[in-house]
């Protein structure tokens, strides 16, 4: 039966508890790990956010009354303690802080019973994902979940320190806003002011902050949350939250030196890590070129290799072809010491290949013996193998693969291969932290579905002022003065500097598809503002929960979210979404269209 704790006040946590409080008498709450009646004696292992602590009960120090509810307590009951703390009798417990404690208990309150939970209350639970998420209140008493919520309220914490010692400002921005063209689907709010009416939840304060710069408020800062209507992830969810500044008066290196200071501190205050500044930077056309993507993982080698010239004048149609397309090219990496791959295995990265939008996927596996095996070896004179197998620094052991399309796909298929071979071969160590700064993005990207340039970041980004004079004659080649921070291949933050003068912003539009009319329309209240006098200025956005995932060492960033949501952008718990009574959906002037029963 549940007690009251009346006159009893917790004297610390569980993990707070040290050998110097040896002969004090403390007072703990939480809840039961683990019980194990010896008879004459009950061992209970205590658990709360900070860690365990080891109680013992036993008759004379505590009555006869209370050693019965110690022998009566089970997994998960929340208790009340009061002891005497001492040194461990027993086998000392070096993985646990608290592994030479122990208290000796003299009171026992049973504040609350607890039927047997769906599944044990352990680190690295092997429970499947929907059963712990249902139960997310149980889940999340798992110490390696606090530890990681935990972490992110440290990160946040720091975050406020930092920005606040540099001069910025912490403002709040609204959270129902107006629906604007570019960027994911958004959330709609109806309006129940205003009928047939709608506000939109915030995919990022990108707005708002640069109003606040017209505004006079030179370093802004938020812990913002924000909201995508898009397929999920492993790092993705619908509500999500970012860490938003923006800097007037500032250019690209003003931004950089500050995320490098404040990304030092952060690793060193919160994990005791030193990171080295500078950071690397590298173009985004030399991270394609080199590692297939825009988030290069640097904690390993396996570069891209284009080898197009190598093979341009080969027999084999499969590598011509690719090379008659526009931007197609003929590029490979080199798997060390998988050459005696079975064929089995060979074939599965073939697959693999044609998963991210190949057509294939040829190879050369060089056998320790100095012969090869090759699926194209017909088309090749030997001659030209060996020129390939040298282009490629192929030695005995190697296994050489290469794609062949045009850029976008063979980067995709080679930079997914190259990380795939990292996994399995154990080439990512997660404390290893290796930064780098993408630079130099293209301003616009051709979108083959809208049959029109898309930016690349966002309409207001400023083009590197070299490349503007080519926007009329050649869009796709100019530059945007955009940059990535890139950590063992996340993508954990992201800005640019932003147009500043309205010619520039009205051709920007212009080159986008938008009518003057038409970006007044939607974008209304920033180029009025933009007629008053608007600074320089420059912004970048962290994704707060893929930090914390890689801070924290975690697989998703659903293990450092309190309450994430499923791939179908539900939640198993509070099965939201749900349908609403007819009254709510009257009130807002909304007709719910009943979908037609499949024939």
């Amino acid at each position: 039966m549940a007690e009251s704790m009346q006159g009893l006040r917790r004297t610390c946590r569980c993990a707070e508890v040290t050998e110097n409080m040896i002969g004090n008498t403390v007072t703990l709450m939480g809840w039961v790990q683990k019980s194990r009646n010896k008879g004459g004696i009950v061992f209970v292992d205590l658990r709360d956010r900070s860690g365990l602590m080891q109680i013992i009960f036993e008759n004379g120090p505590i009555d006869s009354e209370g050693f019965a509810r110690a022998a009566s307590l089970r997994s998960e009951f929340v208790i009340a303690v009061t002891g005497v703390v001492q040194k461990r009798a027993g086998a000392v417990n070096e993985k646990l802080a608290t592994g030479t404690i122990e208290v000796q208990a003299n009171d026992l309150r049973i504040l609350s019973e607890a039927e047997t939970p769906p599944f044990p209350i352990e680190e690295n639970s092997k429970t499947r994902d929907e059963v712990r998420l249902k139960n997310r209140y149980l889940d999340l008493r798992r110490p390696d979940l606090q530890r990681n919520l935990m972490l992110r309220s440290k990160v946040a914490h720091l975050t406020r320190e930092f920005f606040y010692n540099e001069g910025f400002l912490e403002i709040e921005t609204p959270m129902l806003g107006k629906s604007t063209p570019e960027g994911a689907r958004d959330y709609l709010v109806p309006s129940r002011v205003h009928p047939g009416s709608f506000y939109a939840l915030p995919q990022s304060p990108q707005l708002f902050k640069q109003l606040l710069m017209c505004s006079g408020y030179d370093r802004y800062i938020q812990i913002a949350r924000c909201f995508r209507d898009e397929d999920l992830r492993a790092d993705r969810q619908p509500e999500f939250t970012q860490i938003d500044m923006e800097l007037s008066f500032v250019d690209v290196e003003d931004v950089l030196d500050v995320n490098e200071r404040y990304l030092k501190y952060l690793f060193k205050e919160a994990l005791g890590v030193e990171v080295q500044t500078p950071f690397r930077r590298m173009p985004w056309q030399e991270a394609m070129d080199r590692f297939g993507s825009d988030k290069p993982d640097l904690r390993f080698g396996m570069e891209l290799v284009d080898v197009s010239d190598v093979v341009r004048d080969t027999d084999f149609v499969v590598f011509k072809n690719a090379l008659e397309k526009r931007d197609g090219s003929v590029r490979g990496i080199n798997a060390k010491g998988q050459g005696g791959m079975g064929r089995k295995k060979i074939d599965k990265l073939v697959e693999f290949a044609k998963g991210c939008g190949a057509g294939g996927l040829a190879y050369i596996a060089l056998q320790e013996d100095g012969t090869r095996k090759s699926s194209f070896a017909k088309f090749f004179t030997d001659e030209q193998m060996q020129k390939l197998t040298d282009a490629m620094q192929g030695e005995p052991g190697d296994l050489l693969l290469f794609a062949a399309d045009r850029n976008k796909i063979v980067w995709n298929v080679l930079g997914a291969l190259r990380l795939q071979f990292a996994e399995t071969l154990g080439l990512l160590d997660p404390q290893n932290y290796q930064f780098v700064w993408i630079t130099d993005f293209p301003l616009l990207e051709w979108s083959d579905e809208e049959e029109r340039f898309v930016a690349m970041h966002h309409p207001f980004t400023m083009p590197q002022d070299e490349d503007w004079k080519n926007i009329d004659a050649d869009p796709g080649s100019v530059r945007a003065k955009a940059y990535d921070i890139v950590l063992n291949g996340n993508e954990i933050g992201g800005g640019s500097v932003r147009i500043h003068q309205n010619d520039i912003q009205e051709k920007m539009f212009e080159v986008l598809g938008f009518s003057k009319e038409e970006a007044y329309e939607q974008f209304s209240f920033l180029l009025n503002a933009f007629k008053y006098g608007v600074p320089p200025h420059a912004g970048l956005a962290y994704g707060l929960d893929r930090l914390v995932m890689l801070m924290a060492g975690a697989d998703s960033i659903r293990d450092v979210i309190a309450f994430p949501k499923v791939k179908d952008a539900s939640c198993l718990m509070t099965e939201a979404p749900a349908p609403v009574a007819e009254k709510q959906l009257e009130e807002l002037g909304i007709a719910v269209a009943e979908e037609e029963a499949a024939e």
